[in-house]
């Protein structure tokens, strides 16, 4: 066994456990069985595919800095007396591998204030992004090609044909 997969059976049996929100004798030893399952069934490693942990730090690390950071703009926006926004609705197209991850990056970029996703074409891999500030259009595109570069680095698609 190897280090990297007697970590992640450690990591699935702690979500495990966390889903009980319990750790008990039971919820332990079905956590180590159920990620000692998961990882020897192969379940995506095949190709490149898989979970790549530190792109994936660096995804969680930027939502959250995200998070942080328009969550302190809108609430500036909300107490400033004058109202400073120009609203507005872009279309940002998805690099081609990133069209999987779609749902990912909806989530990720509805999830900070300020920006909402209202409308996805998975067919052309198109986002319609609501903004307040349309002048920070061309920063959001820039922004977006970053989430989505680094979900494909961290959820990489296997090369076997699976994921087309």
């Amino acid at each position: 066994m190897t280090l990297r997969r007697f970590l992640t059976i450690i990591a699935l049996a702690l979500a495990w456990c966390g889903l009980w929100q319990s750790i008990s004798f039971a919820n332990v030893v079905g956590g180590i069985a159920l990620g000692g399952a998961v990882t020897y069934s192969g379940l995506g490693t095949s190709g490149r595919g898989g979970i790549r942990l530190l792109p994936l730090a660096r995804l969680f690390v930027l939502v959250t800095a995200d998070l942080v950071a328009s969550t302190v703009n809108v609430a500036v926006e909300i107490v400033t007396p004058q109202d400073r926004t120009e609203e507005g609705i872009i279309a940002v197209p998805v690099p081609g591998e990133s069209r999987q991850h779609l749902l990912l990056l909806i989530v990720a970029i509805t999830l900070t204030p300020g920006t909402a996703v209202v409308d996805a074409d998975p067919d052309t891999g198109t986002l319609y992004l609501h903004l307040l500030h349309i002048d920070r259009s061309e920063a959001t595109v820039e922004h977006v090609n970053r989430l989505a570069a680094l979900a494909c680095e961290a959820l990489p698609l296997p090369t076997n044909g699976l994921a087309s």
